[in-house]
């Protein structure tokens, strides 16, 4: 099988590999233990990481490659797979982000010596991605608090680690406390809001404290969409806590629908709009839809298939 693997080498993600020369010698050599692996190594940050990567998928497209390995966090691995949408081309994650949301609910291993024998392991699976506006994401997209807070962090608090920055820069948004007015339509109904989040998942995530943010499934076809309810801004800070200690039964003013597609509405020329993690000012309407089944990408089987195979064995 051949690979090009893409680092994002900006950011946290060569860091955590001891920078880029540590981070080109502990990956190539464990390409050269996987074989039959074998392939090109690309680091690159910034712009030229988007770059690189459009030039690494028209190379598989024409046969040069038979997978694509993105090295980074959500949002590099984001940007691979709108590339890969749709193309039959499997996908590797190697996660080198903070949280790694999208290999952990894949089961794939955090450590890249892992991540890559997953990929050499060679078993596929067959997930959903969601897009808004021809944008497209692999975890979520929200509007209100998430943004705001994200945009305090990379201004206000930039150098500092997320686990300081984040609080520090949530407080922040949560004292100029940011509420939109938007029509939400979804399931043929349409209603007004008032409110402080709206958040939109790919398939449904947990609000249980023990499986706080992880998603059972990535193949469900659906969008998860929650929306907080107008309230102030310690009634938004109490929402968080009682979703985290109680579940979606203990938060009556958060709303929560499942749906394949739905259309924002705003009066606002521009809304600012995360997608996983990363910043977008995008016209109104948004149009978010669910892309069922239309990544392909290397993971371990769910632990259920992974029993039956060794007791059918």
């Amino acid at each position: 099988m051949r690979i090009c693997v893409l680092v994002n080498s900006g950011g946290g993600a060569v860091a955590k590999l001891g920078g880029p020369d540590a981070a080109r010698e502990r990956l190539s050599a464990a390409m050269e233990r996987l074989q039959p692996i074998v392939g090109d190594l690309v680091l690159a940050s910034g712009a030229d990481f988007a770059a690189c990567a459009r030039r690494a998928c028209d190379a598989a497209k024409r046969g040069d490659y038979d997978a694509i390995v993105a090295a980074g966090g959500d949002g590099s691995i984001g940007t691979v797979a709108a590339l890969l949408a749709d193309t039959g081309i499997p996908l590797g994650v190697l996660p080198l982000g903070t949280l790694n949301h999208f290999a952990r609910d894949l089961g794939i291993p955090i450590d890249v010596e892992g991540a890559l024998a997953a990929v050499a392991a060679g078993a596929i699976a067959r997930v959903d991605l969601a897009e808004v506006n021809g944008r497209i994401f692999v975890n979520n997209s929200s509007i209100g608090i998430y943004p705001d807070m994200v945009v305090e962090r990379e201004v206000r608090f930039a150098g500092r680690s997320k686990l300081i920055g984040t609080p520090l820069a949530f407080l922040r948004a949560l004292w100029r406390f940011p509420r939109r007015r938007l029509r939400i339509v979804a399931a043929g109904r349409a209603a007004v809001h008032r409110t402080p989040c709206l958040f939109v998942g790919n398939n449904e995530y947990q609000l249980d404290l023990l499986r706080m943010g992880k998603r059972p499934r990535l193949d469900g076809g659906d969008l998860c969409v929650y929306v907080a309810q107008a309230m102030s801004r310690w009634g938004m800070f109490w929402l968080a806590l009682r979703t985290a200690l109680g579940g979606p039964a203990a938060t009556p003013d958060l709303e929560m629908l499942r749906t394949p597609s739905l259309e924002v509405l705003s009066r606002r020329r521009r809304l600012r709009v995360s997608l996983d993690g990363e910043i977008a000012r995008l016209r109104p309407p948004l149009r978010y839809r669910s892309r069922r089944a239309a990544l392909l990408v290397f993971a371990p089987p769910p632990e259920a298939d992974r029993t039956t195979d060794t007791e059918s064995a």
